[in-house]
């Protein structure tokens, strides 16, 4: 049996649950702008369906869009294409760059429970595409206790992107097989 305490109480807390709810869904439509870094979506996502088919970092999955974004900061180092991006040749690329690459074509396993995430693309550094289009794997750094700050994102198309100073500049990683 409710009481006039009880009641009572519930009025005064409504206030207070409306805005833990209101902060539930600010906190949610925040996580699902995605994020650079993968520790929004813990967990490894192979695969997204969308009404441009299954997600597939290999080469086979269609051709680049080439666009870049005016402003946007590129890397000095490589030559660069049309597309604006500078590049960089895998062959040229550390050695845990090109382990990660071959990770990437194998589908793994990976060493981190963040590769494979979702890259959100946050920094506007990479041609616009939809949420879930590109992601980021981890490229170990030798002396790091932690996933340090070399990446590489790759494009649902098959295109790779390698960044050694997390997400601040992008190559676009060019090799005879892609």
């Amino acid at each position: 049996m409710i009481n006039r305490s009880t009641v009572s109480t519930l009025r005064r807390s409504w206030p207070m649950v409306v805005l833990v709810v209101l902060g539930l869904i600010a906190l949610i439509a925040y996580g699902s702008r995605g994020g650079g870094d993968g520790s929004a979506e813990p967990t490894r996502t192979y695969a997204t369906t969308t009404d441009q088919g299954a997600w597939s970092p290999s080469p086979s999955g269609g051709s680049s869009t080439g666009r870049g974004t005016d402003g946007a900061t590129r890397s000095s180092e490589g030559p660069e294409r049309s597309d604006g991006y500078a590049t960089v040749a895998a062959e040229d690329l550390p050695p845990e760059a090109r382990e990660t690459m071959r990770l990437i074509e194998r589908d793994g396993p990976f060493p981190y429970r963040q590769d494979g995430s979702v890259f959100g693309n946050r920094e506007r550094l990479l041609p616009i595409e939809p949420r879930g289009y590109y992601r980021e794997y981890t490229v170990r750094t030798p002396g790091e206790n932690d996933r340090g700050a070399r990446r590489i994102v790759a494009a649902r198309d098959g295109t790779l992107y390698y960044t050694d100073d997390h997400y601040d500049s992008f190559r676009r990683i060019v090799s005879e097989n892609r």
